[in-house]
């Protein structure tokens, strides 16, 4: 069940269109990733989730409500069901972990729940925090006091806007963590944004990679690594360089076949020899994929080709 749909969605500043025929199916009880390089639009397209940006054209489904023709009242209403976290954490200074997580409360005038308060530090690895105040919290711990905050009002869909990239890199696999703790403890869709591999990798189930405005290419993890299009093979940092001579062929190890000892298992079958270029095997949300290209004769392709249709490997031939 889609919780959040997006069709041909058109949004500009002035004369610049900035999101352009956005089309987006978002899971229930998903952590989906826009990636992308700065500038690509994903914070824009973000913020029309919860009405903070309007749209010029097209429609924003969440939770079966399109979120342009909602009027205020209703607008406040899906606002307070959607939890937003920042790369800034932007916390009262003069007001404790405690008070900081309970504000959203205050701000709806709504009961305050001391348990459920204390069960929420703790979800969040700060139980022995609730009485200090920022200025004596780590970045970590700021960022944890944020997410608190953004899950006080019992959020069926938390966004995060680069909620990481401030933080140094072994926190935030902590907070990473805890953002996947959050997702399968409470059942809470992510929608997050970034522009760091690791995160993707970490977190995501499925993700959209975004460049000027468009959605160049969307779907499950594994589809988006282990068949990028130029512009996310460019962002992933795999200009690889290859032999001018013979014939290059990439080939893709989905999670199945990842391990298995095609390879030499194919240089035995075909008895020939070949050169490997580069080669890549990583961990995608726990999910093993590799990546490896190799570099054959001309006069080699068919029955090389022919084998890994056979082993179940997706592969590509690419000019050196």
């Amino acid at each position: 069940m889609d919780l959040i749909k997006v069709k041909n969605l058109h949004k500009r500043f002035g004369d610049l269109e900035v999101l352009k025929n956005i089309n987006l199916n978002i899971k229930k009880g998903s952590i989906f990733g826009l990636m992308g390089h700065s500038g690509a639009g994903k914070s824009t397209l973000l913020r029309t989730f919860n009405g903070l940006e309007s749209i010029n054209s097209g429609s924003i489904e969440v939770d079966g409500l399109e979120v342009s023709k909602l009027n205020v009242k209703d607008l406040r209403a899906l606002r307070q069901k959607i939890g937003m976290i920042f790369q800034h954490f932007s916390l009262l200074q003069r007001k404790s972990v405690w008070e900081n997580v309970i504000l959203p409360l205050q701000c709806a005038n709504l009961k305050i729940d001391n348990q459920k308060i204390k069960n929420l530090l703790e979800l969040v690895g700060l139980k022995d925090k609730a009485n200090a105040y920022p200025n004596a919290l780590s970045g970590g711990q700021k960022q944890r006091v944020a997410i608190a905050r953004a899950l006080v009002l019992n959020p069926m869909l938390l966004l995060s806007d680069e909620a990481t990239s401030a933080l140094d890199p072994n926190i935030t696999g902590a907070i990473l963590e805890l953002l996947k703790n959050i997702n399968k403890e409470l059942g809470v869709t992510i929608v997050l944004v970034t522009h760091e591999m690791e995160v993707v990798k970490t977190l995501c189930e499925e993700a959209a990679f975004m460049e000027n405005g468009e959605v160049l290419k969307s779907g499950a993890i594994e589809d988006l690594f282990l068949s990028p299009d130029p512009k996310m093979r460019e962002f992933l940092g795999e200009n690889e360089i290859l032999p001018q001579s013979g014939l290059n062929i990439r080939i893709y190890f989905p999670k199945n076949i990842a391990q298995n000892p095609i390879i030499t298992q194919m240089a035995r079958a075909l008895e020939m020899d070949f050169s490997i270029v580069w080669g890549n095997l990583e961990s995608f949300n726990g999910v093993a994929l590799g990546v490896l290209v190799i570099n054959i004769r001309q006069s080699a392709k068919e029955r090389v080709c022919n084998y890994l249709d056979t082993q179940g490997a997706k592969w590509e031939i690419i000019n050196g």
